[in-house]
């Protein structure tokens, strides 16, 4: 009977083939149609409050409900993921968001619809955390960032395709055909991702020796008709032991989840507290409706384009080196950006916010949080990221308005400036690089981790 597989150093020594390909895509297909799924309803509302089937406030509902379901499910997908494994909660996410998808494009009233699109939003809040916390476990590190970027513009592209559609389907076949498009794509794609396999990492970290061979010996098949694979390199064997959420709030896991949770709520306060004000910005100074979406429309082309740009740069700067130089950047652009004396300019300036933007989703949210935890607590060290991300996105417009009717626009993007300044602090003294490295080798020492643990558990029954 196996007592180790060394997974790690084999899939780290692997030539990018199509098994690397394959999961890419596995991944990628649910990744597009979960954001496709949060990017609809900017469509759909407008539709149903014109039509009567819905007011204003069942629309705040409707919103209100998406984002609580996403916090649960970023939550409950990080506890799943780490316990019963990446494939089994890939799968299980996608069937709820798709199951509720298809239920919404039949629902009766509005307040159905809502419920629909709470359990919506459990799968899609999943979704998030488990894609991104997957794909590097299955990467060499000499392009772990590139490939992660890769999953970033996959998703983010989702949102052209959403007004595309949208702009299209809608007149003709109305809004359920949205949920509907959505929801059978789902059902698609969890049929050819039965067959994704399950993370070599995670099952050793199980002590499932036999499965993890199994994935990685076809794995290194395949591979090897690129090129000759290297020999394995030793690494210590991989830590078996039960894990829970509490080690990672003791060190030295406690600084790289304070660094997370500091990514996600300032990548998201800029999202939430700028990018999806644009076009009421654009209004506010002036501009006509149908002008403010044309430059709005613009300007959101900087979210592939941010995308690509991580493509580029992820394994070349690196991911610590990287998000400090763009959140520096980010506040600097928007310092410029609340004293643009045209529309020209807001527009060039506010192109180059969404880049930056989603530049940081890329290094950020899609690379480098994932990369900072070992194997046995990733996918819960992403959810609780993951969770803060989502609490920013409730309470950040809200900030929005106060801080807009004080102070105008420059107000609203001092405290865009001031996260991202934060961001750039906690990095500087908080961040390690991960540019190239073993996933085994960044995760923290598991024994002092186990330690603190411990004795935390001790003080509390004092």
């Amino acid at each position: 009977m196996l007592k180790t597989v060394n997974a790690g150093a084999r899939l780290d020594r692997l030539p990018i083939s199509g098994f690397h390909q394959r999961v890419l895509w596995l991944i990628g297909a649910g990744m597009f149609l979960d954001s496709f799924d949060i990017y609809l309803a900017g469509a759909v509302l407008g539709v149903l409050v014109k039509s009567g089937w819905s007011t204003m406030q069942l629309n705040a509902a409707f919103l209100s409900s998406t984002f609580v379901g996403m916090l649960l499910g970023a939550f409950t997908a990080g506890v799943l993921g780490d316990a019963k494994g990446r494939k089994f909660t890939y799968q299980f996410n996608l069937a709820v968001f798709g199951l509720a998808s298809i239920a919404g494009a039949f629902a009766p009233s509005m307040t159905w619809l809502i419920v629909c699109r709470f359990f919506m939003g459990l799968g899609l809040g999943a979704e998030i955390v488990v894609g991104y916390g997957s794909v590097g476990e299955f990467m060499p590190p000499a392009v772990r960032g590139k490939w992660s970027a890769y999953l970033s513009l996959m998703t983010n592209s989702a949102l052209f395709f959403s007004s595309l559609l949208g702009y299209l389907i809608i007149p003709v076949l109305g809004w359920r055909a949205m949920f509907a498009i959505v929801g059978m794509g789902a059902m698609i794609v969890w049929v050819i991702r039965k067959k994704m396999p399950e993370s070599p990492r995670w099952l050793e970290s199980k002590g499932r020796y036999e499965e993890a061979e199994a994935i990685l010996r076809a794995a290194e098949e395949e591979s090897s008709r690129v090129r000759p694979l290297a020999p394995v390199a030793e690494t210590p064997r991989v830590s078996t032991r039960k894990t829970t959420i509490l080690h990672l709030f003791v060190p030295p896991q406690l600084s790289r989840t304070f660094v997370s949770i500091v990514v996600q709520i300032a990548v998201n306060m800029v999202i939430y507290g700028f990018i999806v004000w644009v076009p009421t910005f654009l209004i506010k100074q002036g501009v006509g409706m149908t002008s403010s979406l044309g430059y709005s429309t613009l300007m959101s082309l900087g979210g592939p384009a941010g995308a690509l740009v991580g493509v580029l740069l992820a394994d070349r700067v690196g991911r610590r080196n990287g998000l400090l130089a763009v959140a520096a950047l980010t506040a600097a652009i928007g310092w410029m950006y609340g004293h643009s004396s045209s529309v020209s300019m807001a527009t060039l300036l506010g192109f180059l916010l969404f880049t930056l933007t989603y530049l940081m989703v890329a290094l950020g949210i899609a690379t480098y949080i994932p990369e900072l935890f070992a194997t046995e607590n990733r996918m819960r060290a992403n959810g609780i990221a993951g969770c803060a991300g989502r609490i920013t996105g409730i309470f950040a417009p809200q900030l929005v308005v106060v801080m807009y009717t004080a102070g105008g626009i420059k107000d609203v993007l001092s405290l865009i400036i001031g996260a991202c300044v934060v961001l750039v602090v906690v990095l500087a003294f908080f961040g390690v690089e991960t540019n190239r490295r073993s996933l085994e080798d960044i995760a923290p020492d598991a024994g002092d981790a186990f330690a603190g643990a411990s004795s935390l558990s001790q003080e509390s029954h004092r």
